[in-house]
């Protein structure tokens, strides 16, 4: 890598040395940059030909530099002798100004090193062209090694060579003497001009009609430089030392030999012994035969047979040889058009430019890019033309690349763009646009082509928008989004609106059709959507276009309509347009159609979002549940911690006191999680105790713990007169106290009387504890039960078999409690052992009871008894509190023994009660 930039370096280094000695000290370098070297020319092609810019204009031109150290061999006079040769033909060729001739732009220059002169930009001579490289730089540019004419190009150049001649033999009197490949310049768009006028022979009686040329001796001891090339000169330049315009055509006829033969002439001179080789020349051409020219096409090798006749008289004159068949072909007529365009009216043009579209996919790119496009993009200037022009230059910009589109053509196009008339202009853009958005770079295409197109939005004339219209469908890919929402579719939009053509809103709406899928899905909610409930006209046409645009944002994949927008915005609209008596029954069901489809989606999407919804509810209330209610449904398994069964029968009470408004809150709380969403707080909450429930679940279940239970030793009260002391001071309280259908129990055991069971898990815990206390225990119709074991605590364990019960009752109406009944005799009765009061005296004692329990232990009698005795009207036991029958029966139970005492009176309501202790 490193070797190749250093030999990279080194021909650059050498490259700059080798112009910077060809050029030092001449005055061109005054007022012209001399660049690279790029071809050679001239007699012997001993000109260097440089590329430059002038400085003042940044004008493009041809360097042309004589090195005099190419003729250090030469003495002083044959130098002198060089010279002066050089510097005849550069002057001769300045005076004159022809379009086939080469045009000077500065000139000749002579400085101490060298000659030097500026011309039109040059590409390079036809001898390079033909492969003779002789004088050009050490690496040879690809452009000309890799050259290539194309028979356009042979045939039209040989032709301009003929007009060139033809000029100088009829206008100018002269003959160039030295018509050669090495002075054929093939000019920068392709074109051929002639230069080397070192050994131009003017007539020497111009004013007469048969001019007469003087013609010097050959004289072999002269430099090669100051002779003409034999090669390509007339016999009888050589062997008579004549010459006249003929001598011109002869030549002529040897170039077209060489150009078709591969730079190669028809005959080899010796130039040691010229007269020998032009005397066996001579005679060669006297038979020579069609044969002899296979390599040359046969529609002009007998052209080319009259050219090299020995007999100059024979030969066609150089205006002749410009009508010949040959040079009648349809690219060499149309590039011959081109060179005389300026002479010609806008007529004459428009007529010419109309047909070019057929001729120009005949020629070559090269052809058409060098030698075409110039001339048109010249024509701009001029606005009458530009409708003619322009379609040709979008034909060429098709075959072009993007870069030579960019260097080319799009600069040319610039002020194109903003002319607004003729108005064909923006027709011709506007059917090309696809195009122009492809080659057209971002910034190009956002600060020229698009204000265009906006442009023809907003026209005045209908046809104008319809055809934008039409066309911005097939190009709306290629427009940049930001464009597209925030200058293009509020155009479009205003034009649906304001325009009182009906072709345009149809039009616009069907634009806005096509362009939806490279729209973003908000963008079309909120702006397309809500603007087809502006649109004024009711035409079946228009209201087609809106369906059609509600059912492609509806069916499209990228795009699609809310369950929310099809419910308030779309169906709102669509239903009353679908009515509308415009409408005929193919258009009617097809509105039907449409709303059909988006009610069932609306219905399908709003149901799964509800079950979806009512799932979630209902895993959020089994898990709730769970957790709380863990405790209860162990309970029938084994036996549950008492600190659990402690903390339930804590807020038995107040369940008791505020079960409805609970259960109103519940509802209102169930009701607000049906209105609303859960959010994801809420669902992360839910997934993190369904994960907690899982963890409980694969937990063993609790054993109880078994412990020895120590029984007090008390001592057998007789509880009657303490019962009676308490019974007489409730009398004192005057409280109503409802009826009760029958005897309200306790019991542990769940009853199949009117009860509320939590054996299943309910909607919340604070329902659950207003209606018992635990999963196994029931309010019943028939009694109230309670166990009482001296020797277990009260509230650790289930009930077992024949446990004693206590029966409260009630008579129908209330009276004092003076007396205290004895049992009556159908009550069966344990008698095994005397009874143990001391539960029942703990209980209605005014002390504080001693009795073995955890909880009550910790209570005041009316707190303990008001968890057991519901007020009138509780939930649960309606108005069943307190029995109403004529027998009231109080029935203790304890250490499997049963006593049953009759009360003279019915007990007092729940609040006399309550309020007593």
């Amino acid at each position: 890598m490193e070797s190749m930039l250093n030999k990279l370096k080194s021909t650059v280094t050498k490259v700059t040395a080798d112009v910077t000695s060809a050029v030092m000290g001449n005055p061109v370098t005054r007022e012209f940059d001399v660049g690279r070297h790029i071809a050679s020319g001239g007699n012997g092609l001993a000109w260097k030909i440089f590329n430059g810019t002038k400085k003042s204009t940044k004008q493009e031109v041809a360097v042309f530099v004589f090195d005099k150290k190419l003729i250090d061999k030469y003495q002083k006079f044959e130098k002198d002798q060089i010279i002066d040769s050089l510097k005849r033909g550069v002057q001769q060729l300045t005076r004159l100004r022809h379009p086939r001739l080469l045009t000077v732009q500065h000139p000749l220059e002579e400085s101490r090193d060298c000659l030097a002169f500026c011309t039109e930009p040059v590409f390079a001579s036809l001898a390079n062209v033909l492969g003779n490289w002789e004088n050009l730089p050490s690496s040879i540019s690809p452009d000309i090694k890799d050259y290539k004419l194309y028979d356009v190009e042979t045939k039209y150049g040989l032709l301009q060579v003929s007009e060139g001649l033809s000029f100088l033999h009829s206008s100018v009197k002269m003959v160039h003497g030295n018509v050669t490949p090495e002075n054929i310049i093939l000019n920068k768009s392709g074109a051929w001009k002639i230069m080397g006028f070192d050994f131009c022979v003017s007539s020497s009686n111009p004013s007469e009609q048969e001019p007469k040329f003087l013609c010097k001796e050959w004289d072999p001891n002269l430099p090669s430089l100051c002779l003409p090339n034999p090669e390509y000169l007339a016999p009888e330049y050589i062997l008579s030392v004549s010459c006249e315009t003929a001598s011109d055509m002869y030549s002529l006829g040897t170039v077209i030999y060489a150009v078709f033969n591969k730079g190669k002439p028809i005959f080899e001179v010796n130039k040691q012994d010229i007269y020998k080789s032009f005397s066996r020349q001579l005679d060669q051409l006297s038979r020579l035969r069609s044969s002899s020219l296979t390599s040359i096409p046969e529609e002009v090798r007998e052209h080319v047979k009259l050219l090299l006749n020995v007999t100059p008289t024979v030969r066609p004159d150089a205006d002749q040889m410009t009508k010949i068949p040959f040079f009648d072909d349809v690219g060499a007529v149309t590039l011959q058009y081109f060179d005389t365009l300026f002479q010609r009216d806008n007529l004459q043009k428009s007529q010419f430019f109309k047909g070019l579209p057929k001729v120009l996919p005949k020629l070559p790119k090269r052809v058409i890019v060098q030698r075409i496009l110039p001339c048109l993009t010249s024509e701009f200037v001029n606005p009458d033309m530009v409708p003619f022009v322009l379609p040709n230059v979008l034909l060429i910009a098709e075959e072009c690349t993007k870069e030579e589109y960019v260097k080319l053509i799009l600069p040319e196009l610039g002020p194109v763009f903003k002319q607004q008339e003729p108005i064909q202009i923006l027709l011709i853009f506007l059917q090309k646009m696809d195009l122009l958005l492809t080659k057209t770079p971002p910034d190009e295409i956002k600060n020229s082509v698009l204000p265009m197109v906006y442009r023809a939005l907003e026209a005045p004339s209908i046809q104008i928008q319809e055809l934008c219209l039409n066309i911005i469908p097939t190009f709306a890919n290629l427009i940049d989004y930001p464009s597209m929402k925030n200058a293009l579719i509020p155009r479009i939009k205003n034009a649906c609106l304001q325009t009182s053509s009906l072709a345009v809103r149809v039009n616009s709406l069907v634009c806005l059709g096509k362009i939806l899928e490279y729209l973003d899905k908000w963008f079309v909610l909120d702006d397309i959507l809500p603007f087809l409930q502006q649109i004024p006209s009711k035409e079946p046409a228009v209201l087609m276009g809106i369906l059609g645009i509600y059912k492609c944002t509806f069916t499209h994949k990228k795009l699609g309509i809310t369950k929310e927008q099809l419910a308030g915005k779309v169906l709102p609209h669509l239903i009353p347009l679908s009515i509308e008596n415009n409408l005929n029954l193919n258009q009617f069901s097809s509105f039907i159609a449409v709303i059909k489809e988006m009610l069932s989606r609306l219905e399908s999407e709003h149901r799964t979002k509800l079950e979806q919804l009512h799932m979630m509810q209902e895993q959020q209330r089994s898990l709730d549940i769970g957790n709380q209610m863990s405790a209860p449904e162990e309970t029938n398994v084994a036996h549950a911690g008492s600190q659990q069964i402690d903390k339930v029968f804590n807020n038995i009470g107040a369940d008791l006191l505020t079960g409805g408004e609970s259960e109103n809150k519940e509802d209102g709380l169930q009701n607000k999680q049906k209105r609303a969403s859960l959010t994801l707080e809420e669902k992360q909450k839910l997934a993190k105790e369904q994960e907690q429930a899982q963890k409980l679940k694969s937990q063993q279940p609790l054993k109880p713990q078994p412990h020895t239970p120590i029984v007090p030793i008390k001592q057998t009260k007789d509880l009657t007169d303490t019962l009676m002391d308490n019974m007489t001071s409730l009398s004192s309280l005057s409280v109503s106290t409802p009826k009760l259908s029958a005897s309200s129990t306790f019991t542990s055991v769940p009853s199949t009387g009117l009860s509320m069971m939590f054996s299943t898990p309910i909607d919340n815990t604070k329902r659950n504890l207003t209606n018992g206390l635990n999963a196994n225990m029931g309010f019943q119709t028939s009694g109230f039960n309670m166990p009482v074991n001296p020797n277990q605590n009260f509230f650790s364990g289930t009930s077992t078999a024949g446990v004693t019960t206590m029966t409260l009752g009630a008579a129908p109406t209330l009276s004092n409690y003076s007396s205290l009944s004895v049992p009556s005799a159908g009550v069966k009765q344990a008698q095994q052992r005397p009874t143990d009061m001391s539960a029942l005296n703990n209980l209605f004692g005014p002390q504080k009871p001693k009795v073995s329990m955890n909880q009550l232990s910790q209570q005041k009698p009316n707190q303990w008894l008001s968890q057991f005795v519901p007020p009138p009207g509780s939930p649960g036991l309606g108005n069943a509190a307190m029995g109403t029958q004529e027998s009231h029966v109080l029935t203790c139970t304890a250490n499997r023994r049963s006593t049953r005492i009759r009360l003279s009176r019915p007990l007092p309501s729940y609040a006399s009660l309550n309020s007593n202790f």
